[in-house]
């Protein structure tokens, strides 16, 4: 009731004070401020000690690695490169991941991408090993030592709610473009899984066996180098595997700042909107992603030897995997076909998917065009209307209300805070309308999430048949969901509504499947003994005790539906996407691309707190709820 009442007072109340939506200013300090930030830091790049003993030097260091990397790889052919994924994935993972790999690594050939997804693979291989570096050591740091672990806790939220289009200026501004820029951000992005799971690995190791090496003796370091970091290998090589993954979906993006390889390649299709072009490379780099993710994957789980000949033959079989990458390599620089991938063997499904998609477009028009239409008309220009004709002030007022009812007042200071950055960087017009469009497009997810999700929870087959859709899904870089959208709806931004839609469903749907199966199956019992119906079982059992799973689900579905909208600035969207668009492309503009990149962290910031604070709530207030 009280609920309610807030809302109507808070609507009669705008109905009073709305204004006209006025225009943000292009002058604003802040775009002042980081345009002014840029020309000092041109100014002063080859003079300034911040640069020559700081940022060069990593700078370097970076492109230093990426070359070594690259002349590695390069170095060995590419039948050697093939040879050497199958004898690392035999080795680590077994034979049957082995052919995998050695299959995936034939196809990038096969598909006409061969130099582009070394190249990619080169800028992943290089952050990845640099987010190990530091994120397993600060992983092991923040497990044993808690203020480490509570100065670590808000950095790497942030940097794990930031979407990726915010990492990239920042970058351009203090490393250039170009691959070192590309893989300090890839790091960024990479790093906040490795710490925390490395974090998770050793917090988990048994008491038991800590106190019993303690017992015997063992020193601190002794106890982390022979019974901790052991113990904990599985979920390391967990956290590499996240990395990874992580890794592959902002290499990608990279492109926007000159990174080689298959971001390019999508790039540039989404420039001429040439969805085959774009559906090869996105094949490219999902068949990548699950061979890299099945080695690390299988590697995590194989049992130890239990027997000396086992033992034997686990030990010579480096040499052995050495040995065979060394033979194919030397036999293929020596042969004519070790050159380059024979031509023969290329094939590739641009053809068939853009006669597909033409005739989508021919045959479809009057029914996609309707839906934009309508979505647009009775969802997205009201909501955006309400938004962007609201005072700064009345809506801060009602994040602060309605965040401590739902949320707590810790949460609802945090996005009160973040709503004060927004008016001060002067994008609040630009905020609240990227702010309608990530609405809209989260209750779409939502309502795409929960249905599919429950399905799969409820029937077995479904969730078996949906789930290489949703491996394939999850791993398709962004950039390709903007292709079929554009191609369907034009440029517009009820296009990028659409590509975060399919960008962000995968992982709701797997999140509300978790929800509703891990609902106790005594409770599922009861209920249908008690003469409940599968309706009444869902919306009266199975939802309301999935509400955590729910709103998990909705955080996640915000955060990536934030992110993709931002990228949806690359056809028509407008708004804060279009802002870092522009910033890259033009000079003049940096400064307002730079605001609008911060804008969007507090506006990712704003979200998130919200949602997971409502998340929290919940659990609290089903804990203190006295059992019947």
């Amino acid at each position: 009731m009280l609920v309610l009442l807030l809302a109507l007072a808070t609507a009669a109340v705008y109905l009073v004070v709305r204004t006209s939506a006025p225009a943000d200013d292009d002058n604003a300090w802040a775009f002042r401020f980081f345009g002014e930030l840029r020309d000092w830091v041109d100014a002063n790049r080859d003079t300034s000690p911040l640069f020559l003993y700081g940022f060069n030097y990593l700078r370097l260091g970076v492109s230093m690695l990426v070359d070594t990397v690259h002349g590695a790889l390069y170095g060995l052919g590419w039948a050697g490169l093939v040879a050497a994924a199958g004898a690392l994935a035999a080795v680590v993972a077994g034979w049957r991941i082995a052919l995998l790999a050695v299959a995936g690594f034939l196809s990038f050939g096969v598909l006409g991408l061969w130099e582009e997804s070394v190249d990619t693979l080169v800028l992943t291989l290089s952050a990845v090993l640099l987010a190990v570096l530091i994120g397993v050591p600060l992983g092991v740091l923040a497990a044993r030592v808690p203020a480490v672990g509570s100065a670590l806790r808000p950095v790497l939220d942030v940097m794990q709610i930031m979407p990726t289009f915010a990492y990239l200026a920042p970058m351009t501004l203090l490393f250039l473009i170009g691959s070192p820029a590309a893989t300090i951000a890839t790091l960024i992005y990479a790093i906040p899984p490795a710490i925390r799971i490395t974090a998770l690995g050793i917090t988990e190791v048994s008491k038991s066996t800590v106190e019993a090496a303690t017992a015997l003796g063992s020193t601190r370091w002794q106890l982390l180098g022979k019974v901790r970091l052991p113990l904990a290998r599985p979920t390391i090589v967990l956290a590499v595997n996240q990395a990874i993954m992580m890794a592959l979906s902002m290499v990608v993006i990279t492109a926007l700042i000159d990174a080689p390889g298959l971001g390019q390649t999508i790039v540039q299709a989404l420039e001429r909107v040439n969805v085959g072009a774009a559906f090869d490379a996105g094949l490219a780099i999902v068949v990548l992603a699950v061979v890299l993710d099945r080695i690390t994957t299988h590697a995590a789980k194989r049992a130890v030897p239990t027997n000396h000949r086992s033992a034997r033959l686990r030990a010579a079989g480096p040499l052995v995997a050495v040995v065979a990458v060394v033979a194919v390599t030397v036999l293929g620089r020596m042969s004519s076909w070790g050159a380059e991938f024979p031509a023969g063997w290329r094939a590739s499904f641009a053809v068939p998917v853009n006669e597909a998609t033409r005739w989508v477009e021919f045959h479809w028009y009057d029914a996609t065009e309707a839906l934009k239409n309508v979505v647009s008309a009775v969802l997205l220009d009201p909501i955006e209307t309400v938004l962007t004709t609201t005072p700064w002030w009345l809506f801060l007022v009602t994040v602060l209300i309605f965040g401590t009812l739902s949320s707590g007042p810790r949460a609802a200071a945090i996005a009160g805070v973040a709503v004060a950055g927004l008016v001060g960087l002067g994008l609040w017009q630009h905020a609240m309308q990227t702010l309608a469009t990530v609405l809209v497009a989260t209750v779409a997810t939502m309502a795409f999430g929960i249905v599919f999700g429950v399905l799969g929870a409820r029937h077995d087959r479904f969730a078996l048949v949906m789930r290489p859709v949703l491996d394939a899904a999850q791993t398709m870089p962004s950039f390709v969901y903007l292709l079929p959208a554009v191609a369907l709806f034009g440029a517009s931004r009820f296009t990028a509504i659409v590509a975060a839609v399919i960008y962000a469903v995968p992982p709701v749907v797997r999140l509300v499947e978790r929800g509703v199966r891990d609902v106790p199956a005594t409770v599922v019992e009861a209920a249908v003994s008690s003469g409940s119906t599968p309706r009444q079982l869902l919306w009266k059992v199975q939802l309301p005790m999935a509400r955590r799973g729910l709103l998990l689900a909705a955080n996640q579905g915000i955060v990536m539906v934030l992110a993709m909208v931002v990228v949806g600035g690359l056809v028509g969207a407008g708004a804060l996407g279009y802002d870092v668009v522009a910033g890259f492309a033009q000079r003049e503009d940096f400064g307002k691309g730079l605001a609008a990149g911060f804008a969007i962290v507090l506006l990712g910031i704003l979200l998130d707190r919200l949602t997971q604070g409502a998340g929290r709530r919940a659990d609290d207030n089903r804990l203190r709820r006295p059992a019947t």
